[in-house]
C-alpha cells in the first residue's frame, strides 16, 4: 500500500474529527485487507496520514481502536439501512422491512473484512447484546410497524426479525464463501422471499 502524505494538524478542540480520521483511515485498511489480522497501528497512521503517536492519543492499543471500528462500522451499517427505509414510502410498511434488510445485505456484500470483523466480535453474554443484535432490534421495529399498518405476522415482530436477519446473514457468509460475483443479485430475491414467508 501507498505511503499516505502526512495529513494538516487539527485546530485545537477538534480531537473528534482526528478519532473520526482515525477510524476512517481503519476503515479503509480494514477494506484493502479484508480483515483484521494485518491492522496495526502503524499501517492506520499510513492511511490516516497521521504519526502513530497521534492514534495512541484516542485508542491506547489495537483492540481498543478494533472496538471503535466496530462501532464505526454499526453506525455505517444503521446509516444505510436508514436512508434506504427512508427512500420507501411512508405508508409501505412491508417495503420498509425488505429495504432494510436489503442495505445489510449490501454493505456487508461490499465490506467483506467489516463483515468478518462484526462477527468474529460478538460478545458472549446472556441475553445477547452488540451491534448485530441492535440490527436485529432494528429490524423488529419495523415489523411492529408493519403490524400496526395492517399486515399479517406469522409470528411475533421480533421472532420475525430474527428468522429473516439470521436467513439474510446465512446467506450473505455463503456467497462470501463462494465469492460468486453473480450471486449478489440473487439476494435481493431472497430476502423478499424470506419476508414474504413471514408475512403470509
Amino acid at each position: 500500500m501507498a505511503e499516505t502524505s502526512q495529513r494538516a494538524r487539527n485546530p485545537r478542540g477538534q480531537g473528534d474529527r482526528l478519532r473520526l480520521e482515525i477510524l476512517e483511515g481503519a476503515a479503509r485498511l480494514l477494506s484493502e485487507l479484508g480483515g483484521e489480522e494485518g491492522l496495526t497501528i502503524r499501517g492506520v497512521a499510513r492511511a490516516a496520514g497521521i504519526s502513530p503517536g497521534a492514534i495512541y492519543q484516542h485508542f491506547a492499543d489495537k483492540s481498543v481502536l478494533v472496538k471503535g471500528l466496530i462501532e464505526y462500522d454499526y453506525e455505517q451499517i444503521s446509516q444505510a439501512m436508514a436512508k434506504a427505509d427512508e427512500s420507501c414510502e411512508q405508508d409501505a410498511a412491508l417495503e420498509r422491512v425488505r429495504a432494510q434488510v436489503r442495505a445489510y445485505c449490501q454493505f456487508v456484500v461490499d465490506n467483506p473484512g467489516h463483515y468478518r470483523l462484526l462477527i468474529n466480535h460478538q460478545p458472549l453474554t446472556a441475553p445477547p447484546t452488540g451491534p448485530m443484535t441492535d440490527l436485529v432490534t432494528k429490524v423488529a421495529t419495523a415489523f411492529e410497524r408493519c403490524e400496526r399498518a395492517g399486515v399479517r405476522l406469522r409470528m411475533p415482530p421480533r421472532r420475525a426479525a430474527v428468522l429473516v436477519f439470521t436467513a439474510a446473514h446465512g446467506r450473505v457468509a455463503l456467497w462470501h464463501s463462494s465469492g460468486d460475483s453473480a450471486a449478489v443479485e440473487a439476494l435481493v430475491d431472497f430476502v423478499d422471499e424470506v419476508v414474504w414467508l413471514v408475512t403470509q
